[in-house]
């Protein structure tokens, strides 16, 4: 019988490959990638975090020493006012603490602490310091202004979460 004749159909190709769905593999990639994302942000903004905390911790080092040098109450309550300050606009949204003074900004500093001596002990002067005479700020306990302070620090949350 020649070829010709014989009852063959012609060649049919295979539908093409479609995109959709992904090989397992790429699910795979993808999810790798996915975590390997949020581990690096976790990573920087713990970092970030530990590194704000140490560089705070040592401005108020250096404010308790130029203290011990030349005892000048009025400019260690500005500098330690104006670092908790920036320390808090760090830490937390600036909507958060920026705005805040007086009674609200102590309120602040207690709630973010879980503490309650920045409203009813040490850290009262640091509201009420700019309207106080010279003397009673010399009446100030300062080594426990310095504690209260230092206690915040240690308090404020690695990760990017607020109170």
């Amino acid at each position: 019988m020649p070829a010709e004749s014989l009852p063959l159909r012609d060649i049919h190709l295979p539908d093409p490959v479609g995109w959709w769905p992904p090989a397992p593999g790429w699910w795979l990639l993808l999810i790798v990638a996915a975590a390997l994302t949020v581990a690096v942000y976790l990573f920087r903004t713990v970092s970030r975090r530990r590194l704000l905390k140490r560089t705070v911790g040592n401005e108020l080092d250096m404010l308790r020493e130029r203290y011990h040098d030349d005892y000048d109450r009025i400019e260690l309550l500005k500098s330690l006012s104006a670092l908790m300050r920036r320390a808090s606009i760090s830490f937390y949204p600036r909507s958060h603490s920026a705005s805040l003074t007086g009674e609200q900004w102590l309120q602040h500093l207690d709630r973010t602490a879980q503490r309650k001596e920045f409203q009813h002990g040490a850290g009262r002067i640091l509201a009420t310091a700019p309207y106080l005479p010279p003397k009673s700020i010399i009446e100030t306990d300062f080594e426990a202004l310095f504690s209260l302070c230092q206690d915040w620090l240690k308090k404020q949350p690695l990760k990017g979460e607020t109170r």
